[in-house]
């Protein structure tokens, strides 16, 4: 496991964020990469980041779980940066996403945020 990864992800929470980076993709607002999503946890523009795990090297994403604790915005990991990448709209893989604005869906993001919670809570 990654440094950055303070905790596991199941699959069905996984399977949601990449959904939901669909959904944000296509009817809302997304910043992609690792620089341009701190940029907006740092603005607190962010409802919600996605990182991926398979990162390196893994300092890329060292500082963002912290940066996004001291600005309460919620995160969560999923397995891989190329279907990230995907799920953004991209032709190659990405870091980082941090979701803006999810468009029409907002229900699916409230749900994702009460689930990565009670990950927390747990670990």
């Amino acid at each position: 496991m990654a440094m950055y990864v303070r905790f596991q992800t199941p699959k069905e929470v996984q399977d949601l964020a990449y959904d939901i980076v669909e959904k944000a993709r296509d009817g809302g607002k997304l910043s992609k990469g690792a620089n341009e999503a701190t940029k907006q946890v740092e603005r607190g523009q962010a409802k919600i980041v996605v990182l991926a795990e398979d990162v390196t090297p893994e300092e890329i994403l060292a500082h963002m779980p912290l940066l996004c604790e001291e600005k309460n915005i919620p995160y969560t990991y999923v397995p891989s940066k190329q279907e990230l990448g995907v799920s953004a709209g991209l032709h190659v893989g990405t870091s980082a996403v941090a979701i803006l604005n999810v468009g029409k869906d907002k229900s699916s993001v409230e749900t994702l945020i009460k689930k990565v919670e009670e990950i927390k809570k747990k670990g």
